[in-house]
């Protein structure tokens, strides 16, 4: 029999309570998510999503329970340990993109790999790192002759394509989604899952994405719900 992969991300008992409140922000049982898995994490506003992608992510740490990314227990690290964790194997696609406005699309892509020498290793090597973001730009609909444009000039739509090529260059192990459909209709919210799931499986990394739109959990496997602050466990 063969054994099973190890945990890519794991929470065991966590807590997160805001220092002065008498009850938990977050408070859940379990959560496993091993290489290449796909977790939906849904709630209306106020239910803790973003809290709980900021623990996932190293900016707070648990006041109670334990949290492990790539077998790392997060709250052993120092802040800039934290800080060096994310760089090198995170990717977040933020819900307002946090584009840099005076920097080309190619620029955006790669500024991540400037402060990770894992990812720029991981995009090939420093000479080759354009060439991969090229790559990427390309495999998400945004042509060559895009690349020198300032992100001003993009639709919105085409500013979350160039989101997702930051995140996911430099082959993060795990990739964060933080409501980056709010702004699209249907068709495009569809069309922007179709092209972040062929990315992230084809780079074999594990998705986290977060969203109050209940219609989008059937297109994941795992499904979390954020609603109250009961104790709650991935299904």
């Amino acid at each position: 029999m063969t054994a099973a992969a190890p945990a890519v991300v794991e929470l065991d008992q966590v807590t997160f309570r805001w220092p002065g409140q008498s009850a938990n922000t977050i408070a859940i049982d379990e959560l496993q998510l091993r290489a290449g898995e796909h977790l939906f994490v849904r709630g209306p506003s106020g239910s803790g999503k973003t809290t709980l992608l900021n623990l996932l992510a190293g900016i707070h740490v648990p006041t109670s329970g334990r949290i492990q990314m790539l077998g790392t227990d997060m709250a052993a690290l120092s802040p800039s340990r934290r800080d060096r964790f994310r760089a090198d194997h995170i990717g977040v696609v933020f819900q307002q993109f946090n584009l840099l406005p005076y920097l080309s699309i190619l620029e955006n892509v790669t500024v991540s790999c400037a402060f990770s020498q894992r990812k720029r290793e991981r995009a090939a090597g420093a000479v080759e790192v354009k060439a991969t973001a090229r790559r990427l730009l390309r495999s998400l609909n945004l042509p060559d002759e895009l690349h020198q444009s300032r992100v001003a000039e993009l639709s919105v739509g085409q500013q979350q394509r160039v989101a997702v090529a930051r995140a996911l260059i430099g082959s993060p192990e795990i990739v964060i989604a933080d409501e980056p459909t709010s702004a699209l209709d249907a068709d495009n919210r569809d069309r922007f899952l179709d092209l972040l799931f062929h990315e992230a499986d084809a780079q074999g990394c594990t998705l986290i994405f977060v969203s109050h739109d209940p219609e989008l959990s059937q297109r994941f496997e795992h499904v979390m719900e954020l609603a109250d602050s009961a104790p709650r466990s991935a299904v």
